[in-house]
């Protein structure tokens, strides 16, 4: 049997309405007034929780990687673009207090340790491993040791890495989201199916998916698969400036997809066939033979 896990409130896991994470990540550029809109976006359309990343830069980066010309609003190398898309203390107490406000979860994407102490401040719901982290065994055993639901992001890696990431964590508090790492990514590139594979493969452990496509229906069938989680990532406009936000859903869109999914979870029903007591008159009026009260 499929397991269950927690995330504050929320049990996920098969028979549980889909969990639904919109992903702020860095398309606040650095504004706290875009950051409090992508949040009340996302508490309209009905999802559970909102993501962050947080990374410690000087580790995460290299200096050379940091010294690289890049000209973007905030500088003119990459280590000026990733510094200022960086919230520190202050900034993440607005988001910690403004989140409770609104009645919505809140986590991140720790890519370093210092960044899981960081967030850990603020008693998070859960944790997120990134893709490009998968493989970072320091990282995983420090995030597990918070005792806290972890959501394993699966791009870039094939079932072998997978395998070792998830016994590296507590697979009694873990979720495994199916991933695509390609920006965006091709509809030939979903491979919806791995989302079947991974239900096989770790056959306890609730699936879910992280989608970077362009379009709504392939993450909405990322749930009909079986996805008991989905993300996607948010923004306030595709056309603004920023490297993930034309991969992003803009806030009617999201909308849409929440109720989509909602929608198909009322409907999909428990698969035993039945007489409904609606069509009794109906059966009564059309059927001619073969009719006797149920």
């Amino acid at each position: 049997m499929r397991r269950l896990v927690k995330i504050g409130s929320r049990l996920v896991g098969d028979g549980q309405p889909c969990f639904i994470v919109t992903d702020i990540g860095i398309n606040h550029n650095a504004s706290l007034e875009i950051t409090k809109q992508l949040i009340d976006a996302a508490v309209d359309s009905g999802c559970d929780a909102v993501k962050f990343q947080k990374r410690t830069i000087d580790v995460v980066y290299s200096k050379e990687e940091l010294a690289k010309p890049r000209d973007t609003p905030f500088g003119k190398t990459n280590g000026d673009l990733k510094r200022a898309l960086e919230f520190g203390l202050e900034q993440y107490k607005e988001i910690d207090s403004y989140c409770k406000q609104k009645g919505i979860m809140w986590f991140a994407s720790c890519w370093d340790e210092g960044s899981v102490d960081f967030i850990s401040q603020f008693n998070p719901p859960c944790y997120k491993i990134a893709s490009a982290c998968l493989t970072d065994d320091k990282l995983l055993r420090y995030t597990k040791s918070r005792g806290k639901p972890v959501l394993l992001s699966t791009g870039m890696s094939d079932l072998l890495m997978i395998e070792k990431a998830a016994n590296l964590l507590d697979r009694e508090n873990l979720v495994i989201l199916h991933c695509t790492s390609t920006y965006p990514a091709e509809v030939d590139e979903l491979n919806l199916m791995g989302i079947k594979t991974l239900r096989t493969y770790f056959n306890a452990t609730p699936i879910g998916f992280s989608g970077h496509e362009i379009g709504l229906y392939t993450t909405f069938a990322a749930v009909v698969l079986g996805a008991c989680v989905v993300e996607r990532h948010i923004t306030m406009s595709r056309s603004m400036w920023g490297s993930d936000q034309a991969v992003s859903v803009e806030p009617q869109g999201i909308k849409r997809l929440v109720n989509d999914i909602r929608t198909y979870e009322q409907a999909k029903g428990d698969g035993v066939i039945r007489i409904y007591p609606k069509e009794i008159p109906i059966m009564k009026k059309l059927r001619r033979i073969g009719y006797s009260e149920p």
